[in-house]
């Protein structure tokens, strides 16, 4: 893979990095499978992921959206279609799958994949600088690959508004759709990351899987199952030798 994403391990967490600042971080195919990679490998030694871009943006969406086709070139099957955007489905799936919590960083733009993965990001701190769109209306794409990505985030209000209207939307409005946890002024988001960031290394794993767990599978249960879940994991995890390590 090329340095188009960049990975690290910080203490506890990994540290993932779109790194392809002159395109505003636009996603290849290829830089989606190595993010769906990274996140499906993140458990297996770190307790949380932080995933930013690198210099002004987040990320503008994929690198492909509103290419014209060659001329003269024939239109894929729909099967061949199909096949081809498997490579987004399974990034967007990494985020819900990742055993761990994903933590989105969002400075400058978030378009498109760039929109849905912020969203995908079990929090997202924003910073009030940031602005979130998804354009594919504009470019006649009919867009329900970003709304798969969205559907179990936002309310379907908030999804009918971002496809239908295409507007560009502030930090302030993302956190009231449900895309952002938290805007923040650009000279705070550094703080903001550091104060997250070391209350989740200061709790222990099973708690930090527990909930990413719950908050995966209890969305799809009636409300009975939901809490009959809640009960037999708050007893397992809590009864974790784990669970009663010194307090820092």
């Amino acid at each position: 893979m090329s340095d188009d994403i960049l990975s690290r391990r910080e203490g506890s967490s990994l540290r993932i990095t779109l790194n392809r600042p002159e395109s505003g971080n636009a996603m290849s195919d290829d830089m989606a499978r190595e993010l769906t990679r990274l996140l499906t490998s993140a458990g297996a030694d770190s307790d949380f992921v932080l995933l930013e871009g690198a210099g002004a943006d987040f990320c503008i969406g994929r690198a492909s959206m509103g290419r014209a086709p060659a001329p003269g070139a024939a239109r894929p099957e729909a099967l061949d279609r199909r096949e081809q955007m498997e490579v987004v489905f399974d990034c967007y799936g990494a985020f819900r799958r990742c055993v761990v919590p994903v933590i989105g960083v969002v400075r400058g733009r978030a378009l498109g994949f760039g929109c849905a993965i912020a969203s995908l990001c079990d929090i997202t701190l924003a910073s009030t600088e940031a602005r979130f769109q998804v354009p594919e209306m504009t470019h006649n794409i009919m867009p329900t690959m970003v709304m798969s990505a969205l559907v179990d985030r936002l309310s379907a209000k908030a999804i009918a508004y971002l496809v239908y209207s295409t507007d560009l939307i502030d930090a302030q409005q993302a956190v009231g759709f449900g895309i952002a946890s938290r805007a923040v002024p650009p000279e705070a988001l550094a703080q903001a990351e550091k104060d997250l960031c070391a209350r989740l290394a200061a709790t222990p794993r099973p708690a930090l899987t527990g909930v990413k767990e719950y908050l995966r599978t209890a969305h799809d249960m009636a409300l009975p199952g939901a809490v009959d879940f809640a009960r037999s994991l708050h007893a397992v995890v809590n009864s974790s030798s784990q669970m009663r390590r010194e307090q820092k």
